[in-house]
């Protein structure tokens, strides 16, 4: 994969070549067929090796194949459909809209972030490791990471001036180019039948998770996790807080103000809104089962993905009857849920209000049976209650006949199960 490979153009594509190494990929990576060969090939004398849309198509140098052996094109293959089933471009465009980042130049710092997300963990057991594939090493950066968190320690440079050729389309940063098809082309995959796709991979690898790395892992436990309500009622929580007064604090000149067409040869800042700060509460006390703190920090990572994978903006207060450290978050499972005692959250409110900057929404997820604090917290307040049959008596060490308190009124309560109900 390297910049000359758009230099030699023309000849008939090689399909059984390309189609080979495509099943060489399938057979040492099964848990990615079904997203293999659901891909649609297209000729393309546009493209410097091969590249993918968010439709599904993949185009493919001739070039690139005649000269490209079959194993390494084997790994290319899983690089690129690696792309679509992380969904790359949406996250992309998710990213360039909050940020505000227009033009190629961002997306191919885009395209650059998900490749060193990607390749730590494609190459061995069966595949090569291309001479110029990218690694973040390369780039002086941290393995094991996602895009989002890549984005936020690079800019183009000299560290990525040899990486201009870059290009593995929309389906990498979310931008179409004049060569793809487009929604209206022929063989692209529709929402669903793309969601179908992701579903069934992520079930292969859930099905036999010692076959597979930890990133696919972690990627196939939030895509098989089913989606809560109860997030959506913590979106509007984190909206209400960034529109509050004081949100929106700071300038910037990367999208000039609008009032700047007024004023002839001025060019104006805009008012950036400070995006929120959350803290999240996590109980650990015995009452809580470790399949119940496993389904909390897959509510971490998708509360990181409503703030746009913002991770410098959670952190993570693990507490039982006392609140311990509060732990910024970089990987939900890095994060040490200890604990084991009774429930008194209030040490755990206490904590996240403590820690700066302070919090704009405390997130707590808790099975209820914990005092609650006296006061309203300063900030907006979301409790996740874990599911709790009828029959379930309330746990206390030294009370047995303990009922615990129901949540305040002022804070928004939703139920965390696979039937939730929403209250206020």
């Amino acid at each position: 994969m390297t910049p000359d490979a758009a230099a030699t153009l023309g000849g008939a594509l090689d399909r059984d070549k390309l189609f080979a190494a495509r099943l060489h990929a399938a057979r040492v990576r099964p848990y990615l067929a079904t997203a293999l060969f659901a891909l649609h090939t297209v000729p393309s004398r546009r493209v410097p090796t091969m590249a993918v849309d968010r439709y599904w198509r993949c185009y493919v140098s001739s070039a690139f194949v005649d000269r490209t052996p079959v194993e390494e094109l084997a790994a290319v293959w899983v690089h690129e459909v690696s792309h679509l089933l992380r969904d790359h471009h949406g996250r992309s465009d998710r990213f360039a809209r909050q940020h505000g980042l227009t033009g190629p130049a961002e997306r191919l710092r885009m395209n650059i972030a998900a490749d060193c997300e990607i390749n730590d963990d494609v190459y061995g057991d069966g595949l090569i490791r291309p001479e110029d594939a990218l690694q973040p090493l390369s780039l002086r950066l941290p393995e094991g990471q996602l895009m989002e968190d890549y984005l936020r320690q690079f800019r183009l440079g000299p560290l990525t001036q040899h990486l201009a050729w870059l290009d593995c389309g929309s389906g990498a940063d979310g931008l179409e180019r004049e060569w793809e098809l487009g929604p209206d082309g022929a063989h692209g995959l529709s929402a669903q039948e793309q969601d179908a796709v992701r579903f069934r991979v992520a079930q292969g690898i859930t099905a036999r998770p010692g076959h597979s790395p930890k990133g696919w892992q972690r990627w196939a436990e939030e895509a098989f996790h089913p989606p809560q309500p109860w997030r959506e009622l913590l979106g509007a929580a984190v909206r209400s807080a960034v529109s509050g007064s004081g949100a929106g604090e700071d300038y910037t000149y990367g999208r000039p103000s609008r009032r700047s067409a007024g004023v002839p040869g001025a060019v104006l800042p805009s008012l950036r809104r400070r995006p929120p700060r959350v803290s999240v509460v996590i109980d650990t006390s015995a009452s809580v089962s470790d399949t119940e703190l496993g389904s909390a920090l897959l509510e971490v990572a998708a509360i990181s993905r409503a703030l746009g994978g913002r991770r410098d903006l959670i952190t993570v207060v693990p507490c039982d009857a006392a609140a311990r450290i509060a732990h910024p978050l970089c990987r939900a499972e890095g994060i040490p849920l200890v604990g084991g005692g009774g429930t008194d959250l209030r040490t755990g409110f206490a904590k996240a209000l403590r820690t700066g900057p302070r919090p704009d929404v405390v997130v707590a997820l808790t099975d209820g049976q914990t005092p609650w604090p006296s006061t309203r917290p300063p900030c907006r307040t979301v409790v996740g209650l874990f599911p709790r049959q009828d029959e379930t008596p309330s746990w206390d060490e030294d009370d047995p006949d303990y009922v615990p308190d129901s949540p305040p009124d002022w804070a928004r309560v939703v139920d965390i199960g696979s039937a939730p109900s929403m209250r206020s």
